[in-house]
């Protein structure tokens, strides 16, 4: 039986490439899902691993804070002892894929006063500003 969790979600550190001592290089990556909305949303911290020739080359150059990714893998569940003694659950998700959505979440630079954003730089403020949409 085969399990495939996907997810879009948010890069919370930069990747690391380690290699076991099998000699097998393995990238790791802890994403941020958010789930729910309002006062009920949570976020969920999900460690993606990445195993084999894909975890090697430049790719971890581009899996920085910040940047968000499409996610798709096997997904399990780990419990461990907390250094205070409580037990702790960690979800972990052995990837198939690992793709960049759109560009890393930047500080936008500073602008003037005297200029105004154009109409393809400015994006919408709230989910208001859609009541025209046919769907």
């Amino acid at each position: 039986m085969s399990n495939v969790f996907s997810f879009t979600g948010t890069i919370g550190r930069d990747a690391e490439v380690r290699t076991t001592p099998s000699g097998q290089s393995v990238l790791n990556v802890t994403v941020a899902n958010n789930i729910g909305f309002g006062d009920r949303q949570q976020t969920l911290w999900i460690r993606v691993a990445l195993w084999g020739k894909r975890a090697e080359g430049s790719f971890q150059n581009y899996l920085k804070k910040g940047q968000q990714v499409f996610v798709s893998g096997e997904l399990s569940q780990r419990e461990y002892q907390a250094n205070d003694g409580s037990t702790r659950t960690s979800l972990e998700l052995n990837a198939n894929i690992v793709d960049l959505v759109g560009k890393r979440n930047e500080p936008a630079p500073a602008q003037q006063n005297h200029q105004q954003p154009s109409a393809a730089t400015s994006s919408p403020s709230s989910f208001d500003d859609f009541d025209d949409v046919p769907f």
